[in-house]
């Protein structure tokens, strides 16, 4: 993905909003009782989470195992999901047409809590790249300063979350995911029809991902007054944020990621691995494709072997992390540990990179925030599945 692509995304991920005054249009209300609105529903024909997520395990010495995946349709608790700015479409709002990016985006970063969790993620008219992209070159598109372009994703979000409600949910308990964008509506969701509403009983935790979620300095509420930070592994009715850079590579003064504007509060960092008990980041990376891309060039895995075929690599002990606090940034840092000695690739792929291949330090790894950690969120959701119904 290209700077420029990326630094319409994290506009996206860090509510780009004020915008001159404009005349606003109305948008019909999508009726999300057709199957057609959503990207991933439990049984539905063409669910874009049912596909293969088969991983080639690829260990330090370069040998190699295949693991399945396989969804569990009698998981005992449900995720609902909201992806990034990933739409192409040409206008300032995207449809309601599923293409390619759309496909790809719950490839990367949802159909694996299928192991734990039916899956319930909406089609909604974001603000798409292709506005976004005029915004940053001072060129906006005729309606991208309309306030209702902007309300209109939201307000799908609601409406397909209260349909789910009233249709799915029958008192399940229920994971809210979401990345960038995503995320940046679900902090607006959460507050206003969750926290301290009688839903919240019934929350598992909430993953708010690639986004700055405001807690006190020291604390573990802010944004969501009821809803703390997850402490420990059974922990339930909680919330897990984090932005992730290189240890190499840490958040320059011009950062969009790990501060908040509140001198009183700071992002939130909880590291879903460190509940776990681990330094290792249980890291499930793509092997060739990114959340708003269909195509990335991937490392080469172990030296003098063909890549695998698999759409996934893991890379067990590759890849640590930890929450830090550095310059005033909270972010999670993660560390390659490369061995020269050994076949196994000494990178990965995640970097923003500019102009003659320069990286972007300011935006980090804000295309794999999800995928780097993603074999411990999944775990750490299936710990809390069990204690929700525990407790219940």
């Amino acid at each position: 993905m290209t700077l420029r692509s990326l630094a319409i995304l994290a506009l996206a991920a860090t509510g780009l909003t004020a915008l001159p005054a404009a005349a606003q249009t109305t948008y019909p209300k999508n009726d999300y009782a057709k199957p057609e609105a959503w990207l991933c529903w439990p049984g539905k024909a063409g669910d874009a989470c049912a596909i293969d997520l088969s991983t080639t395990v690829v260990k330090a010495d370069g040998s190699s195992s295949v693991e399945a995946f396989k969804a569990d349709p009698k998981a005992p608790i449900d995720c609902f999901y909201v992806y990034p700015t990933v739409s192409n479409d040409p206008g300032v709002v995207s449809d309601m047409t599923a293409n390619a990016e759309e496909l790809n985006v719950v490839k990367q970063q949802l159909a694996r809590f299928g192991s734990k969790c039916r899956i319930f993620a909406p089609i909604y008219r974001q603000f798409t790249l292709t506005a976004l992209r005029g915004m940053v070159e001072g060129k906006p598109m005729p309606g991208a300063t309309d306030p209702a372009a902007r309300q209109v994703g939201y307000d799908d979000v609601l409406s397909a979350w209260n349909h789910y409600l009233a249709t799915e949910n029958k008192g399940r308990g229920v994971v809210l995911i979401g990345h960038s964008q995503g995320s940046g509506v679900l902090q607006r969701l959460i507050p206003a029809e969750v926290d301290g509403k009688p839903i919240q009983k019934q929350l598992v935790s909430a993953l708010i991902l690639g986004s700055n979620l405001p807690v006190t300095k020291g604390g573990d509420t802010g944004q969501f007054k009821s809803i703390p930070l997850c402490k420990t592994v059974d922990q339930i009715g909680c919330a897990i944020s984090y932005v992730t850079f290189r240890d190499t590579v840490p958040p320059p003064a011009n950062t969009r990621f790990g501060k908040v504007a509140n001198p009183d509060m700071e992002a939130a960092c909880v590291n879903p691995a460190a509940l776990l008990g681990r330094k290792e980041l249980h890291a499930y990376l793509s092997n060739g494709m990114e959340i708003a891309s269909a195509s990335a060039t991937p490392p080469t895995w172990v030296k003098d072997k063909p890549n695998p075929k698999t759409p996934f690599v893991s890379v067990p002990g590759l890849i640590t992390g930890g929450c830090v606090s550095k310059n005033g940034f909270n972010y999670l840092e993660a560390r390659v540990n490369a061995d020269p000695a050994d076949p196994r690739t000494d990178t990965i792929s995640g970097d923003v990179t500019g102009p003659g291949g320069v990286v972007a330090q300011d935006w980090g790894l804000h295309l794999i925030d999800a995928n780097i950690a993603m074999g411990d969120l999944v775990e750490l959701v299936g710990r809390q599945a069990k204690a929700y119904a525990a407790k219940k």
